[in-house]
């Protein structure tokens, strides 16, 4: 029986923050990952998603020593940029562009850009320098077992951990979640997503564009050059026939394809790395703990690629338990820490979860009036300056 202060299920981008802000406390910290290595590399295996770290995400990430780890490989996002072409053009057109600028807020962008496999890779080297620190790949955690005073886990490879504290950052299946019996509300979309990163003769100017039509917005976000030519990461949302199709077109196709669908604005679109795809949906756990264990990221709250929020949800998930965890180190894992961690994210969490999926069913919009009251809408809220800040303010996770 292996002893640990803390056992953090999944190595994903979460985990491995969690597990690192864990160990920095001070407590002797297991991470376990399914997955059997970190690519080192943007080739077949390698997770071609980027993640937006927004301002408060990055000042936790500094205060871990990561962020430095990061700031070579990031683009500054200066202007959230909203395009709707939802008209009746074909191909479409842009008809409302509204931009959102970070010098409204502050001096600094609203967040930096930071590929999914470089973040991860750079994450594992800090990993394996941290004392009291074990990172075990291709491992999972397979069944809990709790009481008052501590929690047991049985792993994959066959050892067995005596913990104060599970971390569930296994993601929107969760094993740990479901041996918890924690259930979750999930909505449906009928949507996929398909990510993959292009070159453009058009210079991005650290602009982030999401342009919506029908089906799902289609989000470029910056990228540092490609073959002497500005780059970017995107993310196409479409209902789930037309993603597989788009995910199954031949390179020449599939590029004619994105360029309508981008509207021409970067002009023309040039596919420089393999496409990935995955099922969208909204999920939200029905609590965030149980006996002995706190549920984080994708395991307790899961939403569409819409606004940056997702991972910057699940950082001030961790920032928060973290915290708790070092206010009170002999109250870790007791049920009146984890039900004031409860307490202190719910809320926030609900409230992004129902408001990104409204988001996203509004993006999805096919019939032509309600395209046309979408349109109208965003000119209007655009329009009051209090407001406006205000939603960047929100986006931010500052209100």
């Amino acid at each position: 029986m292996i002893t640990k202060d803390i056992v953090v299920s999944g190595g994903g981008l979460a985990g491995m923050v969690a597990a690192i802000a864990f160990a920095r406390a001070g407590f002797d910290t297991l991470c376990v990952d399914p997955a059997p290595s970190i690519p080192d590399s943007p080739d077949a295996g390698a997770d071609l998603r980027t993640t937006a770290f927004l301002q408060p995400a990055r000042q936790f990430l500094a205060s871990l020593g990561i962020w430095d780890h990061f700031d070579a490989v990031s683009m500054p996002l200066d202007v959230m940029r909203i395009v709707d072409a939802g008209g009746p053009d074909s191909p479409a057109k842009p008809r409302v562009t509204k931009d959102f600028r970070s010098e409204e807020l502050s001096d600094l962008p609203f967040g930096w850009n930071v590929p999914n496999w470089q973040a991860r890779r750079s994450l594992a080297q800090i990993m394996a320098d941290l004392p009291g620190l074990e990172f075990r790949a291709a491992t999972t955690c397979d069944t809990l077992f709790t009481r008052q005073t501590e929690a047991r886990v049985r792993l994959s490879d066959g050892d067995s951990v005596k913990c104060k504290l599970v971390v569930a950052a296994d993601g929107r299946g969760s094993k740990m979640r479901q041996e918890a019996g924690i259930d979750i509300k999930t909505t449906r979309f009928g949507q996929k997503a398909l990510a993959f990163a292009v070159s453009h003769v058009i210079p991005h100017q650290n602009v982030s564009t999401e342009i919506h039509r029908s089906g799902g917005p289609f989000t470029l976000v910056p990228l540092p050059d490609c073959d002497g030519l500005p780059a970017s990461a995107v993310v196409w949302m479409e209902r789930g026939p037309r993603a597989t199709e788009l995910f199954n077109m031949p390179k020449a196709e599939f590029e004619q394809a994105m360029t309508e669908r981008s509207c021409g604005i970067l002009g023309p679109l040039r596919l420089v790395s393999h496409r990935s795809i995955w099922p969208i949906i909204s999920q939200i756990a029905d609590r965030l703990s149980a006996q002995r264990i706190a549920l984080v990221a994708e395991a307790a709250h899961v939403v569409p690629p819409i606004g940056a929020q997702g991972l910057n949800m699940s950082l001030n998930d961790i920032k928060t338990l973290v915290e708790l965890c070092k206010t009170d180190p002999a109250a870790i894992g007791t049920q009146p820490m984890l039900a004031r961690y409860h307490d202190l994210r719910y809320r926030d969490i609900q409230t992004r979860v129902l408001g990104i999926t409204a988001l996203n069913k509004t993006s999805m919009l096919d019939a032509q009036p309600l395209r046309d009251a979408r349109a109208l809408g965003i000119n209007a809220l655009y329009a009051l300056p209090q407001v406006r800040r205000s939603l960047m303010q929100m986006g931010l996770g500052a209100g």
